[in-house]
């Protein structure tokens, strides 16, 4: 009898993570009217215009109301709705469980994309850690030279600040001082009242 008391989990296993590149990503996108965006470390390097150390995976954020097309753009992969431990096989024209807010997408034995549904809408970005913290979302998004929506650099690290993994600590130490000063005040005024106390807040007032 399977043992219920484990997590279930369909699909390839965790470390077959073969990501797709931002750039194929955005190819394989093109022409879904959603407002999509790279997140994450990749939203970092994309930004920085190369690449600043290995990545296990690739993020993109949409939208929750703007998932159906993901999907649908997507449908040709096997999608499986992740969290707390669990991969679970996604059917075509299955709603995602309420309380799951990504999917991976797998080809051929392989992960390659992690979509995460997020709070907002076209307009109004939304931290999903806290959805007190909005922005318009032309303030937080950019645009690569070779076409690649991402997450500016203040919601990437802003993500990042929670966590605190050797990597996020990696990401700050290089990408903070990059940042221009209307990014580093929101950054910092965002962080003083989510985190007050946090180690990032005197290196970001400097």
């Amino acid at each position: 009898m399977p043992d219920e008391s484990k997590p279930h989990w369909d699909g390839p296993p965790l470390e077959a993570w073969d990501a797709w590149t931002p750039e194929q990503v955005s190819a394989r996108l093109a022409g879904v009217d959603a407002p999509w965006c790279v997140v994450g470390g990749w939203a970092l390097d994309v930004w920085l215009g190369r690449e600043s150390r290995v990545h296990e995976d690739l993020e993109i954020a949409v939208p929750k109301p703007f998932l159906p097309q993901m999907r649908a753009q997507l449908a040709a992969f096997d999608l499986y709705s992740v969290g707390d431990g669990e991969v679970l096989t996604l059917m075509r024209g299955a709603d995602p469980p309420e309380d799951k807010h990504q999917i991976w997408v797998a080809e051929g034995g392989a992960w390659r994309l992690d979509v995460m549904a997020e709070p907002g809408d076209a307009a109004t970005w939304v931290f999903r850690s806290d959805e007190s913290v909005t922005a318009p979302r032309a303030q937080m998004m950019g645009l690569s030279p070779t076409g690649v929506p991402y997450l500016k650099p203040q919601g990437a690290l802003l993500y990042k600040a929670a966590k605190r993994r050797p990597k996020d600590e990696a990401d700050f130490t290089l990408f903070a001082p990059l940042l221009d000063p209307a990014a580093k005040v929101w950054l910092r005024g965002v962080m003083s009242r989510l985190y007050p106390g946090h180690p990032w807040l005197g290196r970001l007032a400097a």
